[in-house]
């Protein structure tokens, strides 16, 4: 009995590692539909897409191009921000090209086709050593009702008021912070029926070395001015707690990137809702404006070898168990 429990141990120890790896490791299809092209967007085109996702070391890129039409190189960020094709660390012209992702921090890619970079055919991204571990929610006791008398009236109860939490907002939602292909707008209505208060906080997901977010007076918001920042962080994911109230207003310091609408204006409160300040010039879009479009599904997905494994490997264990 006590060999048969050692094994079942083990075989449950085994069970939890292969179920961590089968959750860890993600296969992400660059560009989604869009593959990998010159974007008609312009290099915003795969930031945007970068930004929706997390990329861990043991994930997998796959560039979908056609042979002969494109290649991908990785390379130093110095050759990525000035589109130098001409030392890559590494360089493939078959497609489609699977790159597994071998170790942490930046990573940066390009097409060396001539003119494709410029024209953005180029993709920036951050990679972490280990994805997070799913929570498992406490699950409550279930509570039995008091019986009551048929003769006995129960005045019904009044639920207290739930007690208001700081909230964790990311900026741009699946957009991240990006140049965004719909200009000031997109950020404008993002923030548009939102209640920022003091404790909450702000993340903004971007690219190391691709952009940055700066907190700035209004009157450096309003002329896209980025020469006294109040303060900027340049490493990204950034994580902004609101610890004060009144209008908070954040842009990207890197050329072009605030005029071309990558910025934001929030109101914060104590506890009250609040609602996004109009910025000089602009127009916060109604509820009745049209909706932009949901982003493609995502490609990535768990590798699907790796999550039948540990059910196989415990089916097998549980039957040697029983004989």
């Amino acid at each position: 009995m006590a060999r048969k429990m050692s094994t079942l141990v083990a075989f449950a120890a085994i069970f939890a590692l292969l179920q961590h790896v089968s959750m860890a490791q993600q296969t992400h299809v660059v560009g989604d539909a869009l593959a990998w092209t010159v974007p008609s967007g312009g290099a915003a085109a795969y930031s945007a897409w970068d930004a929706r996702k997390t990329f861990t070391v043991g994930d997998t890129l796959v560039f979908n191009f056609t042979t002969g039409l494109h290649s991908v190189a990785e390379v130093s960020k110095a050759a990525f921000d000035s589109c130098n094709t001409s030392s890559p660390i590494s360089i493939s012209t078959n497609g489609p090209t699977n790159i597994t992702l071998r170790s942490a921090g930046s990573h940066y890619y390009l097409c060396t086709i001539p003119n494709h970079c410029t024209l953005g055919q180029k993709l920036a991204i951050n990679v972490s050593r280990s994805a997070p571990r799913p929570v498992t929610p406490p699950t409550a006791a279930p509570v039995m009702a008091p019986s009551v008398s048929p003769s006995m009236s129960v005045a019904p109860a009044t639920a207290p008021a739930p007690a208001s939490a700081a909230q964790t907002y990311m900026v741009g939602d699946n957009m991240g912070w990006s140049v965004p292909t719909g200009g000031p707008v997109s950020y404008q209505r993002w923030a548009n029926g939102k209640s920022f208060k003091v404790g909450d906080t702000l993340v903004f997901n971007f690219v190391n070395g691709a952009h940055n977010v700066a907190r700035i007076s209004k009157a450096s918001y309003d002329s896209c001015n980025t020469t006294s920042p109040i303060n900027t962080i340049s490493t990204g994911p950034a994580r902004i707690t609101l610890t004060n109230s009144g209008e908070h207003y954040y842009m990207c310091t890197f050329p072009g990137h605030c005029s071309m609408g990558q910025k934001l204006a929030i109101n914060v409160t104590g506890t009250g809702s609040t609602t996004a300040p109009t910025p000089s010039g602009s127009t916060v879009p109604s509820d009745d404006s049209p909706a932009t479009s949901p982003p493609p599904p995502s490609a990535s997905a768990p590798s699907l070898t790796l999550a039948a494994l540990p059910v196989t490997f415990l089916s097998l264990a549980l039957a040697r168990l029983i004989n």
